[in-house]
């Protein structure tokens, strides 16, 4: 099957993850980045409902990712039984801001899984509003981002092995 690398999180990819917490509205949610000696990455923390809050989330720097060839993403993740979203920017604007394109995962408590998430199934939002006509262009990738916002106040935590993408099989000969 073929697969491109978006994330090994082995602190080579050359990757600057950032956080960014609901704080930037109000909220109290706090999470944070974590890498591990086995080349995997933790995102945990306490997601907070307070003062109109409930998410938290990390991003890649800047990209440019033409993906328009494959089907998907693959992630391995160990989780805690919550369900995350990946998200997707583009050059994609609503008002002059960025759109994001948004597909869920769920997770298994405390074991290893490989979630498949299609391109097909992200949909576009705009700081929560619904943008049904913004399509995904999957050939102009700029950022990539796991968040938490499953409006469950409680502690999180979702540990990160790779982000890949996946696509058809490549044909024989």
């Amino acid at each position: 099957m073929r697969s491109h690398s978006i994330a090994e999180f082995d602190g080579k990819d050359g990757m600057n993850w950032q956080v960014v917490n609901d704080g930037v509205m109000g909220g109290l949610s706090e999470g944070k980045l974590t890498p591990n000696p086995a080349g995997t990455m933790m995102f945990s923390g306490m997601l907070s409902l307070e003062n109109n809050g409930g998410f938290s989330t990390f991003r890649s720097s800047d990209l440019k990712l033409d993906l328009s060839s494959d089907l998907g993403l693959r992630l391995r993740v160990k989780g805690d039984g919550r369900t995350y979203q990946v998200r997707l920017a583009t050059d994609a604007l609503f008002r002059g801001m960025e759109v994001s394109f948004a597909a869920e995962f769920a997770t298994m408590k405390g074991e290893w899984s490989e979630v498949k998430v299609p391109f097909a199934d992200f949909k576009g939002s705009f700081r929560g509003l619904d943008l049904p006509k913004e399509r995904l262009d999957t050939s102009k990738v700029r950022r990539v981002s796991i968040l938490i916002g499953d409006k469950k106040q409680a502690p999180f935590a979702v540990e990160l092995d790779f982000i890949r993408t996946y696509g058809a099989t490549a044909p024989k000969g």
